[in-house]
This record gives structure tokens, C-alpha cells and sequence, in this order.
């Protein structure tokens, strides 16, 4: 072997020991971060901020002749200890309530001499943006229940971290109806843009069951921002049977940030916003 060669196995050697011990090393500091944390006296909630940062995104799937369960969380959400504590919580309220239901539906069915298949509840959690104060997020939930197809719904949260608390996006409004009247224009104008591209007209004929513009805040609301500055994206989640028949599906409406809108917001959350120049 030349010296040269010599020269390169010892560099592996060594890249390789202080590889081993760059990871060990890091292993330890996270482990001994934690117990430091934990003493008599340290500040409360000091391991679990510890914890936090190296949180990992969070799924749980299960599936049974019973039930189909799964709830999924991001990192962003993960690492917010008290964030992810409500989520932890949601989910298991999620999966005892589809429990519950299953049970009671199965021995109903074996009464009857029905078949039964299994009740599902599938919830994923998203992160739409995360600025500096807050952390949006959207969440998509497939559930069947039996009958003839399942259903599709939505869900909305964001975490203030400046208050460390969770809020609806209609929280940061003065009102519902201050925003329903912001927004509702917008909002009709661009369903009929959205139905008119899927080749579908809308009758907007008062005796229609679909006929009507949907009120705003009684929808699903997200906030999401371009820049991850301000939140400067508005966009309106619509459950099938809304405003229109199940074949036709749910629609995600996208409105402008207009100052109508934001002149609705609550001073707190005011400075947070930016509308659409």
C-alpha cells in the first residue's frame, strides 16, 4: 500500500469515528437537555419544549373489520407542545366516537341480518403557512359511516404563538356577519366561476335547494399567506350537498384579500394582514 493510500483509509478511519461520535454526541445533548430540564426547579414545561424540537410529523393508522382510523399532524404542528397536545387529544376523541358508533351500528346490522362494513374516519392535518406569529392549517376528512358512499368534510385551525392559543380564523374577525359581509360577493361571484368550470350552471332560482350563495362563516375558512409574512390568501372550503348535489363534489373557492375583508379583522390580529393591492 503506498503512503498515499495510508493517508486516505486513515482519513476515512477518522471521518468515519468522528461520524459515529458527531451522532452520539448529539443523542446525548437531546437526552441530557431534557433531564436537565426536569429537576426540581427547572422551568415547567421545560422537557416537553425540549421534546418539541425534535417532534417529528404524527400519523396514526389503524384497520379493522370494525373500523378504518387515521389522523395525521405535521412537524410544525408537532413541535408546538401545546398544539400538538389538543391534536393528540382531538384524535383520540376522533377515534372513540367512530368506536362507539361501529359498535352500535355492527350489532344493529347482525341484529337485522345486515352486513356491515367498516365505519372510517381518515383526518389529515395540514400545514397551509407558517409565519412568524402564526401556524395555519387545513384539515381534509374522508369518513363512511355505511349507506350508499362516504362523505368528505373540512376543518381549520390556527396556533397564535404570540398567546399560545388556537384559534378559528372566524375568531380574528370582529363578527361572522362582519365577514359574511365582506365576503359574501366575492364568494357568489367566484362559485359561479368555479361552477361554470366544471361545465355545471348554477340556477340560482330561490325554490332551488342549491339556488342559494352560502354564507361565508358558516363554511370552512383558511388562511394562508404568499410570503410567510402576512396572511394575505383567503380560501373557502365547501362540503358536497352545500351548494350542490353529492355527484358534484366539494369546492375550494379562493377569494381575494380584499380591504373590505381585512377592515373586518379584529385591531389584535389587524397588523398580521395584508390586502390584495
Amino acid at each position: 500500500m503506498t503512503t498515499m493510500s495510508r493517508y486516505r483509509c486513515a482519513a476515512l478511519l477518522l471521518s468515519g469515528v468522528l461520524l459515529v461520535a458527531g451522532c452520539s454526541e448529539k443523542a446525548e445533548t437531546i437526552a441530557e437537555k431534557k433531564a436537565a430540564a426536569s429537576v426540581p426547579g427547572a422551568p415547567p414545561g421545560g422537557a416537553a419544549d425540549v421534546a418539541a424540537k425534535a417532534a417529528t410529523a404524527s400519523k396514526v393508522e389503524e384497520k379493522t373489520d370494525l373500523i378504518e382510523f387515521s389522523y395525521s399532524y405535521p412537524v410544525e404542528a408537532a413541535r408546538i407542545p401545546g398544539l400538538a397536545a389538543w391534536l393528540d387529544s382531538d384524535r383520540t376523541a376522533q377515534r372513540s366516537a367512530l368506536v362507539e358508533a361501529s359498535e352500535r351500528d355492527k350489532a344493529a346490522a347482525e341484529k337485522n341480518e345486515f352486513p356491515y362494513h367498516a365505519h372510517s374516519h381518515l383526518e389529515t392535518w395540514q400545514r397551509i403557512t407558517d409565519t412568524p406569529r402564526f401556524l395555519s392549517l387545513s384539515s381534509e376528512i374522508a369518513t363512511y359511516m355505511g349507506g350508499a358512499h362516504g362523505m368528505q368534510s373540512f376543518d381549520t385551525l390556527i396556533w397564535d404563538r404570540k398567546d399560545a392559543k388556537r384559534l378559528k380564523p372566524l375568531d380574528m374577525f370582529e363578527s361572522a356577519a362582519a365577514f359574511d359581509n365582506a365576503a359574501k360577493d366575492d364568494l357568489c361571484a367566484a362559485i359561479e366561476r368555479a361552477k361554470a368550470a366544471r361545465g355545471v350552471t348554477w340556477s340560482r332560482d330561490p325554490d332551488s335547494p342549491f339556488g342559494q350563495c352560502p354564507v361565508p362563516s358558516a363554511q370552512t375558512i383558511w388562511l394562508g399567506s404568499s410570503d410567510g409574512k402576512y396572511l394575505d390568501r383567503l380560501t373557502i372550503a365547501i362540503a358536497p350537498y352545500e351548494i350542490g348535489p353529492y355527484v358534484e363534489g366539494s369546492y375550494k373557492i379562493n377569494l381575494p384579500m380584499s380591504a373590505a375583508i381585512v377592515h373586518a379583522v379584529k385591531p389584535d390580529y389587524k397588523r398580521d394582514f395584508l390586502p390584495l393591492n
